[in-house]
């Protein structure tokens, strides 16, 4: 398969550029200047391309993939774990010029396109990497407009600091999903197709907006209570720690994934600090305090939790092998637990399925 190539160029904040090729959207040469802008960042995964890019927890982010080759074997319909694309564009070295899997129904140029999300390809992502992990990362402008344009365009874009993007990802209201034994309540503040199928091999899971009150969720009578992961600055999820707060109180089972093992953590009055370059990839080591072992997790988070202002309200129960943060805690006095990392790991390794079954032995014990 071959294509029209149109140049186009990758400008950072601190001045870096790069040069590519513009793919997915607005890459036709007869379409007008395209500009992307966001935090980019690095994912090191081998695989799940498109699971990634349709985690909306990547909202107000460019993603960097360090795989060389990406879009070797498509997409399909059924492996999105939401409904669109929340991140603002994506980086390749080489995209695929065919695609390759017996699942596959589109290529990875045309789910972007159908997506409208522009992306870059041709970029040195090896060299990109390393400005981001020595620098952290950046906001950043990519497209087909100028270089001045760029430039301009990526010194005004803020990042993911001091912004809620929960508004942009979160339902607007309440559905039902699966049918199991116990009934759970999830708080969407950007919850995954995967986490849902997870929950729904129990539960009858009732999934329900950011802002739902904890008056709201008691009038559901639920077994379990359920944290989403999402995107952007924890701190900036106003009244969501309060809720969680109150619902303490009640004895009922609560369960927090990524960014709702942070909002956990900050309704127990602990404190959040953003990473260098974040955790994104599907092979970070994780160590289990309880049992010593070692589990190989999914990441994806640009925030973490600070342990030591955790410090007689909670136990750390996993931590982080690459920088020693915290993976991980149970909260002392309630009937809750949290971890930073994605125990339903699609795409990625399933040493951490064993989460849900904490998760249901709490809800029988209750």
């Amino acid at each position: 398969m071959t294509r029209n190539i149109r140049p186009a160029l990758l400008v950072l904040q601190d001045g870096s550029v790069f040069e590519g090729e513009a793919i997915g959207a607005n890459s036709s040469e007869i379409s007008a200047p395209v500009i992307a802008r966001g935090e980019v960042v690095f994912h090191t995964g081998l695989s799940g391309y498109q699971e990634i890019l349709t985690d909306p927890s990547y909202a107000g982010q460019i993603i960097t993939f360090t795989t060389p080759h990406i879009g070797n074997y498509g997409t399909s319909a059924a492996d999105s774990e939401s409904s669109k694309i929340f991140a603002r564009g994506v980086i390749v070295r080489e995209l695929a010029r065919r695609r390759s899997n017996w699942r596959s129904d589109d290529s990875l140029d045309s789910f972007l396109k159908r997506h409208d999300i522009s992306g870059i390809a041709g970029i040195d992502t090896r060299r990109l990497t390393r400005v981001l992990r020595d620098s952290g990362a950046m906001p950043g402008a990519f497209g087909t407009a100028s270089e001045s344009e760029l430039r301009q365009a990526a010194a005004k874009e803020k990042g993911t600091a001091g912004r809620n993007l929960i508004a942009q990802v979160t339902t607007t209201k309440s559905y039902v999903h699966g049918a199991g034994k116990f009934k759970v309540v999830a708080f969407d503040f950007g919850i995954k197709t995967t986490i849902l199928n997870c929950l729904a091999e129990f539960a009858t899971v009732h999934v329900v907006p950011a802002s739902t009150s904890a008056a709201e969720v008691m009038a559901l009578s639920p077994d379990g209570i359920f944290l989403s992961n999402g995107p952007g600055d924890p701190e900036m999820v106003h009244g969501a720690p309060a809720t969680i707060r109150e619902l303490f109180g009640t004895g009922v089972p609560m369960f927090g994934i990524c960014l709702g093992h942070q909002l956990m953590a900050l309704a127990l009055g602990g404190k959040t600090f953003k990473l260098p370059f974040g955790h994104h990839g599907a092979n970070h080591p994780v160590r289990n305090l309880a049992t010593k072992s070692v589990e190989i997790t999914s990441q994806n988070h640009n925030f973490c939790v600070d342990a030591d202002s955790l410090a007689g309200k909670a136990e750390v129960t996993h931590v982080n092998l690459n920088d020693n943060t915290n993976e991980g805690m149970r909260v002392l006095g309630a009937n809750a637990f949290s971890v930073q990392y994605h125990p339903e790991a699609g795409p990625g390794p399933h040493d951490s399925r064993y989460l849900f079954g904490e998760f249901v032995s709490r809800m029988e014990a209750k």
